[in-house]
């Protein structure tokens, strides 16, 4: 499932980056906190992946 949203993608990014352990979890907060505490890694992977191109800025 994409990501509808430029924020959505961001966070999925910011959390995905935490569960491969390349940033601190501690350093998560919002959505992102929410989507690494109850996504996959690979839905994750789906919503970081999503090209931002033609999403808003906030899902409406």
């Amino acid at each position: 499932m994409p990501a509808q949203s430029k924020a959505q993608q961001k966070a999925a990014g910011a959390a995905l980056s935490a569960k491969r352990g390349e940033t601190k979890v501690s350093d998560l907060q919002g959505a992102s906190k929410e989507m690494y505490d109850s996504m996959s890694e690979s839905e994750l992977e789906d919503f970081a992946s999503t090209d931002r191109e033609d999403l808003p800025e906030k899902k409406s």
